[in-house]
């Protein structure tokens, strides 16, 4: 009578040195949550509204320095008696007058603007915030442009004068008026040049939405 041995095998897994090497059986990393690349644009409209508060905030302290140095432009030639003198002062002028007014109406919109620059850092995506900024720029530039040219030329005529109108030049006397105005008139078109950074930085803003 034949035995027959009964043989059991035992399956043993890959061996240490096997799998050694071999990347851990990890699921798969979720992907990043971006929707149609807004991630990314996202971080790029906060810098650039970052970079438009800061524009902003330049532009309050020029046009702060335009109203303040018109306002304050004036002067009395030191000779002749108390009761007869010669005196120039901005409100002498209707145009140095409107560009006072004008530009403190541009001053005040720009501190009013600042909070809905703050918001854009805040919500980069939205759209409200910066339709209102470019329109509203836009308009204070016309006014701010328009102040500042119509006293160009009268600063041009202080300096110059004209010899056909017999207009004489008066900044040969009053040199210090003249001084202060036109250096209003520069920190006027600075506030202009500002004004046109921001309408172009919300213009790009809006189009890579």
């Amino acid at each position: 009578m034949e035995k027959t041995e009964a043989t059991t095998t035992i399956d043993i897994g890959e061996s240490s040195k096997e799998r050694k090497g071999k990347a851990p059986l990890l699921p798969n990393p979720p992907p990043p949550l971006v929707a149609n690349g807004k991630a990314t644009t996202g971080g790029y409209k906060k810098g650039v509204a970052i970079f438009d508060l800061i524009l902003r905030i330049s532009a309050v302290a020029t046009a702060i320095g335009a109203v303040a140095t018109m306002a304050n432009a004036e002067e009395t030639l030191p000779f002749f008696t108390q009761f007869f003198q010669f005196q120039a002062s901005y409100d002498d002028l209707p145009t140095f007058t409107f560009f006072v007014v004008g530009m403190s109406f541009v001053l005040g919109y720009l501190v009013l603007s600042i909070p809905f620059s703050i918001v854009s850092i805040a919500k980069p995506l939205a759209k409200a915030p910066r339709m209102l900024l470019i329109v509203s720029d836009t308009i204070m530039l016309v006014l701010a442009t328009s102040t500042a040219a119509a006293s160009t030329a009268m600063v041009y005529l202080a300096h110059n004068g004209n010899p056909n109108a017999n207009w004489l030049a008066i900044c040969n006397q009053f040199t210090d008026f003249c001084q202060q105005s036109s250096g209003a008139v520069v920190s006027a078109f600075i506030t202009v040049a500002l004004l046109i950074f921001m309408i172009m930085l919300s213009a790009i803003a809006l189009r890579r939405i």
